[in-house]
């Protein structure tokens, strides 16, 4: 996309998962990024069983199951819309206070 050679983010596919890990690194370090993050196989493994290319936003039950499958990024990507799904799904009790005043 123009914006991302405008920004520098510009990268060679990664060919190991090695390299797999430091792009990710880029993506933290650079973009601050803060949600918890987990690193596909280089085989793309779970790219595949989930068609989450380029992102997508699953919330999993500790069963395993689907419970919100968001839409596929970058134009579908929508934290805020996971982010009241999540709330949905927890107990009034350990939801999060709203943000104050």
């Amino acid at each position: 996309m123009d914006s991302n050679v405008k920004e520098s983010f510009v990268f060679n596919q990664p060919k190991t998962f090695v390299e797999r890990k430091q792009l990710a690194k880029v993506l933290v370090d650079r973009l601050q990024y803060r949600m918890p993050l987990a690193i596909d196989s280089i085989d793309d493994q779970v790219g595949k069983v989930f068609a989450a290319w380029p992102e997508r936003i699953y919330i999993l039950g500790t069963d395993g199951r689907v419970l919100y499958k968001g839409e596929m990024g970058p134009f579908g990507f929508h934290p805020e819309e996971a982010e009241k799904a999540l709330a949905a799904l927890l107990p009034a009790a350990a939801r999060p206070a709203p943000p104050s005043q």
